[in-house]
């Protein structure tokens, strides 16, 4: 099977129950996203991204590529959330973490900017909605440079 290129193709692929959970995170974050993002498809993943026309330094690893936000993903053990300004921003981690169990009964499944859920009803929604508005893509590359600017003097992101 060859890799999906683009969202709906990425989206058609998936088996029922994943493409259900991901179409409706998809929407929850498309509603909620301030204004300036842009989606695509890119690493077998639906993005979010600070494009080029307005950030052009892009991501500094690749300048290539436009500054991602959130990557959404499907493998075999479920759905994954990456949302990268948990990994760079303490508050917006503690935030979220103490929300967490506000919004959901599962224990929160996490790495250091992943969200994995197993299935549609393991997803809070509204979580992840209000999530998605905390940060516009100028906060979000004002938090990105903070934490770029952190690792090149040696010191940990603590924004």
């Amino acid at each position: 099977m060859t890799s999906p290129d683009n969202i709906q193709t990425f989206i058609d692929s998936l088996p029922d129950d994943r493409k259900t959970a991901i179409s409706k995170l998809r929407q929850t974050i498309n509603k909620h996203l301030p204004k300036g993002f842009k989606e695509s498809f890119g690493m077998n993943m639906i993005l979010w991204s600070v494009p080029h026309s307005s950030y052009p330094a892009g991501y500094h690893c690749d300048p290539k590529k436009p500054l991602m936000l959130i990557g959404l993903a499907a493998n075999k053990g479920g759905i994954s959330m990456h949302h990268l300004g948990l990994y760079g921003s303490t508050p917006l981690l503690n935030w979220f973490t103490s929300e967490w169990p506000k919004h959901s009964a599962k224990k929160l499944d996490m790495g250091k900017g992943c969200v994995r859920f197993k299935k549609l009803d393991d997803v809070p929604l509204g979580l992840i909605g209000e999530l998605s508005t905390k940060l516009t893509p100028q906060a979000w590359v004002e938090q990105y440079e903070m934490a770029i600017g952190q690792m090149k003097s040696g010191k940990a992101a603590k924004s």
